[in-house]
């Protein structure tokens, strides 16, 4: 096992990596930051027109030790690796304790135009959602529920925030995703691929509980989602068949945005499921 090579966080190629954990320089460079085994295994996976989506790979030699399979496979898929000591590898993660595996990836977003195409049953858009916490978990749910794709809005928070990234825990490279599309064309073009348009929120006319009952909810569906602290503004609202509400039969106040997608998306996807008949 060879020795650090990036000695000096004051490496060229530190500095760059360095540099992605700001928005302007991750648009410029269409890169961003995934950290960790999960995610760089996930990355090296992973294919954006052909080519892999891992360009370069951080890894402390303990890391590559350990993780030897994700190394060799960063190299196959043509990234890559260097060797660096827990100095740099501080300087290249975004997080307090790094697990010694730092990619470089290229941006992967898919046009809208691409997701209306292949005619989804089952999209989440993120309208107004600024947490990117929030955001990274409810495309890992929309991921979990078999979401055909994921939209955010131009009113949405950096998809390639590294804690968008990291709350994804790997999903950002499984689903289509779909990032700044203003939400009336959001709307509009799922619309007329035949997508139901219903929209979150906790003060919903609509309860969800009763739709499922109705059997309203086993055609093709897109649930839009909205800031956890203040929900969707009413011109958001407007724009949906219906406005749902998921049940509260217990005494808590409300849920919070990721559990509320969770309950709605896979009550989709249940509803999608036992449609027809078997």
């Amino acid at each position: 096992m060879p020795t650090p090579e990036l000695i000096s966080p004051r490496s060229p190629r530190v500095a760059a990596a360095r540099r992605l954990a700001r928005r302007n320089f991750r648009g410029k460079e269409r890169r961003f930051i995934a950290e960790g085994p999960q995610a760089v295994r996930e990355a090296v996976e992973h294919r954006v027109g052909g080519e892999a989506t891992l360009v370069e790979l951080f890894t402390t030699v303990e890391a590559a030790e350990r993780y030897a399979d994700i190394v060799a496979a960063a190299r196959d898929a043509g990234a890559r690796v260097h060797y660096a000591n827990d100095e740099v590898l501080a300087e290249v993660s975004q997080t307090v304790t790094p697990q010694g595996l730092v990619g470089v990836c290229r941006f992967l977003d898919s046009p809208f135009e691409e997701i209306l195409k292949a005619r989804p049953k089952l999209v989440a858009v993120l309208a107004h959602v600024r947490d990117p916490g929030n955001a990274g978990t409810v495309l890992r749910c929309a991921d979990a529920a078999g979401a055909d794709a994921v939209v955010l809005t131009d009113a949405s928070v950096d998809l390639y925030n590294p804690k968008s990234v990291r709350a994804s825990v790997g999903s950002l490279f499984h689903l289509p995703v779909a990032v700044g599309v203003p939400v009336e064309q959001a709307v509009q073009g799922l619309r007329d691929a035949g997508v139901r348009i219903l929209a979150a929120d906790g003060a919903g006319e609509d309860d969800l509980d009763d739709e499922l009952d109705a059997g309203t909810m086993g055609g093709p569906t897109a649930w839009i989602f909205g800031n956890e602290a203040w929900g969707l503004p009413e011109e958001t609202r407007a724009l949906a068949d219906a406005v749902v509400r998921v049940p509260i039969h217990g005494k808590a106040e409300s849920l919070n945005l990721a559990t509320a997608a969770a309950v709605c998306l896979y009550a989709s996807a249940r509803a999608q499921r036992t449609r027809t008949p078997r």
